[in-house]
């Protein structure tokens, strides 16, 4: 690396444009904690609208939705019991598909900041023992002259995690935002609000691409959205979910030296190289997962997968009812949902929800196997406490889980 010396004299860094790309460099670099939000949110800004500006939701189709929420609202709870809209009366929030890129990273943020934590090597992180880049002879320089490119180089992977980690979270949260529709398209707890997230603009581009009426599509986004909300605003079911998710993110135990050795040989002057290395967010995954993690997962997938039966089954009773295309469309958003793009099919996989064919398919098995043996009304038990939620092994047999409830009763 070129010494300030070669460089004609002086110190390149204290002025001039260098100077100013350091201190632009020391904005990116340096934050509080292992995720760098100001460097997430521009990523995940930029990966949902590719970088091109997005004109606010179409008046007329937000009004649509409003109106179309009500009735699903009011379906949905007479089919479930639910009280749909315990956080409130629930109204629908219709946004681009950047402001879903940052609405879900806050919502998703401390699920984020667990999984950089777990995954960030230990060292002293910005903010806890002197700033990364100082001037020269300034407190906490740590080198002579404060050389700022000397300082980013001692400490690369404690100074490069937390970035590196922002770029790939928002690249990943913007990529899903490109595909989103609502807010569960990911079937993931939010914080308790009466709220539900609506992309007008991805709802009519489906429809248009599909040959589908709008409103048809509109009122299946509704049903399920709601559908969803009833299920995970359950207090117990959000709590369980949660405590899940967290373990699974928790768990995750990288190889103490697996960061520092992927970033020894980087060169911060080559772009195409750290893009080579830290572009594709499935570099997180390499040799992660573990036992800990597996087991975990047993547990989680079958009340994820128990959800989504729940749900495409109130989805199936209700909306043959209120929709004349409901068969084509049907098969055309759940054949969309299993066709993951690289952004949900990592976030699935680093917070332990990704749900392949199979596991809907044994959700649904389970909610027909119980309609089967004890009518509509086997259900009503489903979401009522803990003690209801199904083990994955009764999952596989839902006569299991209804012989349990009645002993329970006995």
């Amino acid at each position: 690396m070129s010494t300030p010396d070669s460089f004609g004299g002086g110190n390149p860094f204290e002025g001039g444009p260098l100077g100013d790309l350091m201190r632009n460099l020391a904005r990116f670099f340096t934050g509080q904690g292992p995720l760098n939000w100001e460097i997430a949110r521009q990523m995940a800004q930029w990966a949902a609208s590719g970088g091109a500006s997005e004109a606010n939701p179409d008046p007329l189709s937000r009004v649509r939705l409003e109106e179309l929420m009500r009735v699903a609202e009011m379906h949905v709870s007479e089919a479930t019991g639910l009280d749909v809209g315990s956080a409130g009366v629930l109204t629908v929030s219709a946004v681009t598909r950047t402001e879903w890129a940052l609405r879900t990273l806050d919502d998703w943020r401390p699920l984020l900041e667990r999984l950089a934590a777990r995954m960030t090597p230990a060292g002293p992180q910005p903010g806890a023992g002197g700033p990364w880049f100082a001037g020269p002879g300034e407190p906490g320089s740590g080198l002579p002259g404060g050389d700022p490119m000397a300082q980013l180089f001692a400490n690369l992977p404690q100074v490069l995690g937390p970035f590196l980690f922002g770029l790939q979270a928002g690249s990943m949260v913007g990529q899903l935002a490109t595909r989103a529709m609502g807010q569960y398209d990911l079937p993931m707890p939010r914080p308790a609000r009466s709220e539900l997230l609506v992309v007008p603009d991805a709802i009519d581009r489906f429809a248009t691409d599909w040959s589908l009426g709008a409103d048809d599509v509109r009122m299946w986004i509704c049903l399920r959205e709601t559908a969803h909300h009833g299920v995970l605003g359950r207090p117990h079911v959000r709590a369980r979910l949660e405590e899940l998710i967290e373990s699974y993110v928790g768990a995750f135990s990288p190889s103490s030296q697996s960061l520092e050795q992927r970033l020894g040989d980087i060169d911060l002057t080559d772009m195409a190289g750290l893009q080579a290395a830290f572009g594709d967010p499935a570099t997180l995954l390499e040799e992660m997962q573990n036992d800990a993690q597996r087991q975990i997962q047993v547990p989680l997938r079958a009340l994820l997968a128990t959800v989504v039966g729940y749900v495409d089954h109130v989805m199936d009773t209700v909306g043959r009812r209120l929709i004349s295309s409901y068969g084509p469309l049907t098969e055309a958003l759940r054949r969309h949902r299993l066709e993951e793009n690289d952004g949900a099919r990592v976030l699935g996989q680093l917070f332990g929800v990704n749900l392949d064919a199979a596991s809907y398919e044994q959700g649904q098995a389970f909610i027909k196997g119980i309609v089967e043996r004890a009518g509509e009304e086997g259900l009503a038990p489903l979401w009522r406490s803990p003690r209801e939620l199904p083990t994955p092994a009764e999952l596989a047999a839902p006569g299991l889980w209804l012989a349990r409830l009645e002993l329970d009763q006995d």
